[in-house]
């Protein structure tokens, strides 16, 4: 992924801030008080950050109901991450043709329905494991203490503090300019997309999973005006291919044999073709050689 909201994100995704309101900021301190705090930030005080900034991105955005096929289908995609209790995830559906997904600092993941639209539930899957992944290896923590740093010293306040509400709207809103307009590197986003595959292989997901979700983004990044912000966010970006690539043959190496292709896509009806009744709509099913019905890791 090219641009950097939390993450997808890497693989997929920025999400805009530019719609939040400023409102009158904390009581100013010395600037260079802030830029010290911000390079000793602790990591609960990075998730409390997170939180606030969740706060005002759920605000900002749709949120799908219980009862929406959307959320039904997510809270089916997450159920089958094992052994994640420590993350503390919470999650939700943002209604939006935008093709997006992240996890932030603090447990939230959120995954756009453009997304969700344009790829099956083993990719949807893979896209959240790399999110996850971006959690899990210090990525999103390192991302909002390089960019509170930055703003902090703009601002030349004190912005994380142990006060509920103490980070002021304008504050946010520039941390999360500050985010997009940051890159994960090519280790970071090679390292996830490993994550995300591990995930796939140890949770019964197709092993090639991740390898159709950077396909699918590459393709809707060649299309026109069809898949929300997908374009912007990955028809620029050189190394999506070569992602595709590695993980194709990480999958491989592991003995796993890629016997068809991934998802196509679906058309933004508000489900996938067949989401509603229940059931998976899966692209390939990688099988090791030997085995009838795809294990450890095949469907």
């Amino acid at each position: 992924m090219k641009k950097l909201l939390f993450g997808i994100t890497t693989l997929l995704m920025m999400a805009s801030c530019s719609t939040m309101n400023v409102v009158n900021p904390n009581a100013a301190i010395n600037a260079g008080a802030a830029a010290i705090q911000a390079l000793t930030i602790s990591d609960a005080q990075i998730a409390q950050l997170c939180s606030q900034y969740m706060t005002e991105m759920d605000k900002q955005n749709t949120i799908a109901p219980a009862s929406s096929d959307y959320t039904q289908r997510l809270n089916r995609i997450m159920a089958k991450f094992k052994n994640i209790d420590k993350l503390n995830l919470n999650y939700k559906v943002y209604q939006s043709k935008t093709v997006n997904a992240f996890a932030s600092g603090d447990g939230s993941v959120r995954v756009y329905s453009g997304l969700m639209d344009a790829m099956n539930d083993d990719e949807v899957f893979a896209v959240i494991g790399h999110e996850l992944g971006h959690l899990i290896n210090k990525d999103v923590r390192d991302a909002y203490r390089n960019a509170y740093l930055i703003v902090a010293a703009r601002y030349g306040i004190a912005a994380v503090n142990t006060t509920a509400g103490a980070i002021s709207t304008g504050f946010l809103g520039d941390l999360g300019q500050q985010l997009a307009s940051a890159a994960y590197s090519r280790r970071q986003e090679t390292q996830a997309d490993e994550t995300a595959f591990q995930f796939c292989v140890s949770n019964g997901v197709d092993p090639f999973a991740m390898y159709h979700a950077l396909n699918v983004l590459l393709k809707l990044g060649g299309s026109t005006g069809s898949q929300g912000s997908v374009t912007q966010a990955f028809s620029d970006h050189p190394d999506t291919q070569k992602r595709a690539t590695h993980i194709k043959e990480m999958a491989e190496a592991a003995g796993y044999k890629l016997t068809s292709t991934g998802s196509a896509g679906t058309i933004s009806t508000g489900t996938t073709s067949n989401s509603s009744t229940g059931t998976t709509n899966t692209g390939s099913t990688g099988v090791k050689p030997g085995k009838k019905t795809g294990k450890k890791g095949g469907k």
